[in-house]
């Protein structure tokens, strides 16, 4: 039996940032061999992105880490016949090949699936894009800013009204379309075993968005009424909304149904005044008075801490949580003992934890996470495996198509 489950098989990263390189990282964590083809100079722009303004400066490249690791490196200049040709020998003998080059790119150098697949019949090909495979958007660069966040409608919802639209976060969409993006891939993979055959896998950073703003635009599409629902939504509910407390914490509130959960909230906030309450009486007359009952809440709530309403709630089975600040999540023990961050083993992996993927499957090993490669660092050793000596190899630098090691 392998050690792994994807042991022995074979994929090629070939592209950047962050959502096609983590549905490749999710493969490699489950024992993929993951060969991350990257452009000479600097590489892929991922290694960048923790040394940027709008992520926190630290040691040890944690971006690069956190997408980039468990893969080996072979920098290449495709631009070059000599450098294609060893992408092609690649693509004959891989499993899957991931891409997220525009299209312009794709089709300049050959790197479309109606290019690469007459090499490999086998190959399952993961596409992914910004603005989906057809239509006048098909060859639009985007980023999750643009094509998760701003273009899907989420931007403009998630947010106070009246005010600006929020900006998202770094990867926000990027690695929920990267776990989209290893679903398609390991389906096809099914299909593949069942068939024979490999196939067209694809996804975009705006399907992904729209799924995630599909509780808002299924309605959308059924007929709803916009403009009632954003007059609707201009207040919270009182049940369903943020009050902050005495440490100036905040706590959400959310699913209080019913008038006997309504009953032990106001027992629980030592409001037992407020339970014969006439705007309390009915969900229409709760809704209707929605701003002054949640200032009167707020009220009673901003006189406690954080810690002491939810040992008061806890004692009711209330749903209601405390707003994290991501500093906390180093140490949060739910966090830890379900190992969605782990101590790495690998003591060139300069990090105290390492976030892991969502995808836990009992009885599946994951690796790692190991060290993510130097650019080009497993160049001579990938292309020994592909048939290539010394000589050969001493060539291909020397005719541009190499950089690294």
């Amino acid at each position: 039996m392998s050690e792994y489950l994807f042991s022995g098989l074979k994929v090629i990263d070939c592209a950047t940032v962050i959502a096609a390189p983590a549905a490749a990282m999710i493969l490699a964590d489950f024992g993929a061999d993951v060969v991350k083809v990257e452009q000479p100079g600097d590489g892929d722009m991922l290694r960048m992105l923790a040394s940027i303004p709008t992520t926190p400066y630290a040691a040890g490249n944690w971006f690069w880490q956190l997408d980039g690791r468990n893969k080996r490196s072979i920098a290449l200049n495709l631009k070059t016949p000599q450098g294609l040709e060893v992408l092609h020998r690649l693509v004959r003998g891989c499993d899957v090949f991931i891409t997220n080059q525009p299209y312009s790119v794709r089709d300049s150098l050959g790197l479309g699936y109606e290019d690469l697949a007459p090499l490999n019949e086998r190959m399952v090909y993961a596409s992914l894009t910004a603005y989906g495979e057809k239509g006048p958007e098909r060859e639009r660069k985007g980023f999750d800013q643009l094509a998760y966040w701003a273009r899907s409608g989420l931007m403009d919802l998630m947010r106070e009204p009246g005010t600006m639209p929020t900006q998202g976060l770094p990867g926000m969409g990027d690695h929920p379309t990267g776990v989209s993006l290893y679903a398609g891939i390991v389906t096809a993979l099914l299909h593949r075993e069942r068939t024979g055959k490999g196939s067209l896998v694809h996804t975009s950073l705006l399907a992904n968005g729209l799924w995630s703003v599909s509780g808002i635009a299924q309605g959308v599409m059924a007929g709803g009424n916009m403009p009632l629902y954003r007059e609707l939504n201009h207040a919270n509910s009182v049940l369903a909304r943020p009050y902050r407390t005495r440490d100036d914490r905040w706590l959400q509130f959310n699913m209080l149904r019913g008038r006997k959960m309504l009953s032990q909230l106001l027992t629980a906030i030592d409001a037992p005044h407020l339970i014969d309450d006439e705007r309390l009486s009915t969900e229409k007359l709760m809704f209707e008075n929605r701003a002054a009952l949640g200032d009167e809440l707020q009220a009673i709530i901003k006189a406690k801490t954080s810690d002491e309403w939810l040992s008061a709630f806890a004692s009711y089975s209330l749903p209601v949580n405390r707003v994290a600040v991501v500093e906390e999540t180093g140490t949060d023990p739910q966090i830890l003992q379900n190992e969605m961050a782990v101590v790495p083993q690998d003591e060139d992996l300069e990090l105290p934890l390492v976030i892991n993927h969502p995808v836990r499957v009992e009885g599946v090993r994951q690796v790692g996470p190991r060290r993510a490669p130097d650019l080009g660092e497993h160049a001579e050793e990938i292309l020994k495996e592909l048939g290539y000596d010394d000589e050969m190899i001493a060539d291909l630098r020397g005719q541009g198509a190499l950089s690294g090691r």
